[in-house]
């Protein structure tokens, strides 16, 4: 049996400039690249607000996830990036608010790495996950 391969991009400039691509199924999983607070232009917004960017960062999840027409109840791990997680309480604090709010009584396994920096002077967060679609929606 063939596994067939569905790739999005958004045709953002950083696709390019980075070469990957927003999203890629393969067989019954969707491996999501780390999504990041981008405007409708691919623009990086919310400089250093890590609440905005984390509701932005989890719209642009969905977008992802609609286009598979998924939801957030079969994303079964996520990967989230913090920069300054140790040092800073409040985006400690936003992170684990941002991330109930989102998934509600869903609980994906789940990695919270804090790191130095991101890609884009200003960001605070990024988030990656995989998806199984067998999972009921």
């Amino acid at each position: 049996m063939a596994t067939t391969i569905d790739v999005v991009h958004y045709n953002v400039r950083a696709e390019s400039d980075f070469g990957y691509s927003q999203a890629i199924k393969s067989g019954e999983l969707i491996h999501v690249s780390g999504q990041l607070s981008l405007d409708e232009t691919g623009m990086f917004v919310h400089d250093h607000d890590v609440t905005a960017q984390l509701k932005q960062t989890y719209a642009d999840m969905d977008k992802v996830l609609d286009h598979y027409t998924v939801s957030r109840k079969q994303v079964i791990s996520q990967t989230l990036y913090v920069v300054d997680l140790r040092r800073n309480a409040a985006r400690r604090g936003a992170t684990a608010d941002g991330n109930l709010a989102y998934f509600g009584d869903h609980r994906p396994v789940s990695t919270v790495l804090g790191i130095s920096e991101l890609t884009f002077p200003g960001q605070v967060i990024e988030i990656s996950c995989i998806v199984d679609t067998r999972l009921p929606a």
